[in-house]
């Protein structure tokens, strides 16, 4: 009994030890802590690589996975630099980190390509470019809006880079890439053009022309990313096309073209302007180089350094002319303060190679949103024999699938129909679903184009849509000849919307260049689909404006006076509008026909006179001659 007794007790003590004070848990609760800020400390450090445990392996995988997944399927990965430690790895450490890296990207079905090494402190770093294989008939897409003063050259750089074949300095490479015969003839784009440039997940171009033309859904098929060029027209009387084409396709970077023998001149400050109001970041390609003296090319470059440093631009420019300045560059464009700068020469080549690893670092900034409710705005349409009615546009959000019923509108009324999709095309590739970011063609069942327009939207119906008549911006006014008022009218650019708009309050009595003022807009054609803060772009003429959808009006019975009227107020309308009109004749008898029919003619002279009262044309009789 004492044995058991002392077993009782000894027990107790244990229980006691257990669920006594607390001492041991604070002590085991730091220890666990300060073991992982341990673990933590060896994987952001240098050597993580080297040599890590399965649990550091397993930490540093799922790390780079989330970076993959946060970047669209591709990051650069740096080897050698940590936290405290002079930056830098020996030959043997790097040949074990590099290995590492391989092995998890592996794991990932991602690639692994080498871009630099540059030599530190305490050895050599690396850096590689991890990119996720994609699947068939699935890429990554970045669109680039190709924007610069009329003769700059922005088609035939594009004719080079996508067709690999160099210009004659003739305008030979820009005649693949025209739509229509006048631009042939006056070698100037007129209308929003879009190419493409594939790159396989190692980093190669996969654009091989076939007696002269591309094949794009084979380039699709190969490819893991693909860049999407919008070519937009330079000169001043298509501006109308270019802020369409800069709002309505949704654009991640801007290339500004400038042509080096002439300068910054024309609508290059314009594009500039317009890519910096919509917040798009800029990478600057100067042209022509070959045939541009030194002394000139010189003048062109401290131009555009002035332009970018300048309080109304704030860019940190930057001259690329080595490989280590394109991956500083591109790791470094997103923060949409550094502005890459390079020199090429579309006849001999020269630093196009330097543009084309930059193209092929550069990610999309618009984030998937999967998950979200599908939005997808409309930016042109088509009517395709044998197919129907055809919409193509940009994916804002969420993921649409072949056969899913959509919202279309608004209508001329404000009103959203359900429609049906019966087919989807990414670049010409027939595809089952798109996701949030891709541009893609649908297929609609029993619709007309004429029922269609650009500017309106196909929304998942969870959404429960609201059309707007009325809308407030706070809005920047950044140049108008003498003062904007109430009542004064403009073109809104708002996304793929462009309508004419007026003001019909301000928090200012008026607004003059340079001012900033809440206005309250108002449609003047039909009610449009909005969200807030939605960049929006408002001009007229020489007037510009810039601003933000701030809030929004959903159409209430003020929209009812441009609903279509009912048929029995229309047949109401036209008896009216007759009777109006039979008046008119009565009180202006020179608006009948004056002239009779042949019957009445015939056996009389007419000739052609002038009416008293009405000094017109008229047939008069002739007096019979006497016999």
């Amino acid at each position: 009994m004492a044995t058991g007794g002392m077993d009782i007790d000894e027990h107790r003590n244990g229980i006691n030890s257990l669920f006594g004070p607390n001492d041991h848990f604070e002590d085991e609760e730091d220890d666990d802590v300060e073991s992982e800020d341990m673990e933590l400390v060896h994987i952001n450090h240098k050597n993580a690589l080297v040599s890590p445990s399965d649990e550091e392996y397993e930490t540093l995988l799922s790390r780079l996975r989330d970076r993959l997944t946060e970047n669209q399927a591709e990051t650069i990965y740096t080897i050698g630099c940590g936290e405290s430690d002079a930056p830098g790895l020996s030959a043997d450490d790097l040949q074990a980190s590099i290995a590492t890296l391989q092995s998890m990207a592996e794991s990932l079905n991602a690639e692994c390509i080498e871009l630099r090494r540059h030599h530190e402190e305490g050895g050599t770093v690396a850096e590689f470019l991890v990119r996720v294989r994609a699947e068939e008939k699935d890429f990554t897409e970045v669109r680039v809006a190709v924007v610069g003063n009329v003769d700059a050259g922005k088609s035939t750089l594009l004719g080079v880079l996508t067709h690999a074949e160099l210009d004659n300095g003739r305008g030979y490479a820009r005649q693949k890439l025209f739509r229509h015969k006048h631009e042939m003839e006056s070698g100037r784009t007129s209308s929003v053009g879009n190419d493409i440039l594939g790159f396989d997940s190692q980093g190669n171009i996969v654009n091989k022309p076939e007696h002269g033309n591309l094949d794009w859904v084979k380039i699709c098929e190969k490819s893991s990313k693909v860049i999407t060029f919008i070519d937009l027209a330079g000169h001043e009387k298509y501006l109308k096309t270019t802020v369409f084409g800069m709002t309505g396709h949704a654009p991640d970077f801007s290339m500004l073209m400038v042509g080096a023998n002439a300068g910054v001149v024309g609508m290059t400050k314009e594009h500039l302007g317009l890519a910096l109001a919509l917040g798009v970041p800029v990478f600057v390609v100067v042209t022509k180089i070959d045939m541009c003296p030194p002394n000139i090319l010189q003048e062109t470059l401290q131009m555009l350094h002035k332009i970018l440093k300048s309080p109304g631009c704030r860019k940190i420019p930057v001259l690329v002319q080595n490989v280590d300045d394109v991956v500083v560059s591109a790791t470094n464009f997103t923060s949409e303060r550094m502005c890459p700068m390079f020199q090429v020469s579309n006849v001999t080549g020269e630093n196009l190679h330097l543009l084309k690893m930059f193209l092929n670092l550069l990610s999309t900034r618009m984030p998937c949103n999967y998950t979200a409710p599908a939005e997808f705005q409309i930016d042109e349409t088509f009517a395709v024999p044998g197919v129907g009615t055809v919409v193509s546009g940009t994916t804002l959000k969420g993921h649409i699938k072949l056969g899913d019923t959509l919202l279309l509108g608004p209508d001329l009324s404000g009103q959203f129909m359900p429609i049906l999709i019966k087919s989807i095309h990414r670049k010409r590739m027939p595809v089952k679903e798109v996701r949030g970011g891709q541009t893609a063609s649908f297929s609609l069942k029993k619709l007309k184009r004429s029922q269609i327009r650009k500017g309106m939207v196909m929304v998942s119906p969870t959404v429960d849509p609201k059309a707007c008549w009325e809308f407030e911006g706070e809005i920047l006014v950044l140049h108008h000849p003498t003062t904007i008022c109430i009542k004064y009218q403009a073109m809104v650019h708002v996304g793929s919307v462009r309508q004419t708009a007026t003001i019909i309050s301000m928090s200012k009595e008026h607004l003059r260049t340079g001012d900033k003022a809440i206005v309250r807009f108002r449609f003047i054609k039909n009610p449009e689909y909005l969200r807030e803060d939605m960049r929006m772009v408002f001009r007229e003429g020489r007037t510009k404006a810039v601003g933000t959808v701030t809030k929004l009006f959903p159409y209430t019975s003020a929209a009812a006076q441009n609903v279509r009227q009912p048929r029995a107020s229309k047949k109401m309308a036209a008896t009216v509008a007759a009777a109006v009109g039979d008046a008119s004749h009565q009180q202006r008898p020179q608006n009948e026909p004056q002239k009779p029919s042949k019957r009445n003619r015939r056996g009389h002279n007419w000739t052609r006179g002038v009416d008293a009262e009405s000094k017109e044309m008229v047939a008069v009789k002739e007096p019979e001659k006497e016999a």
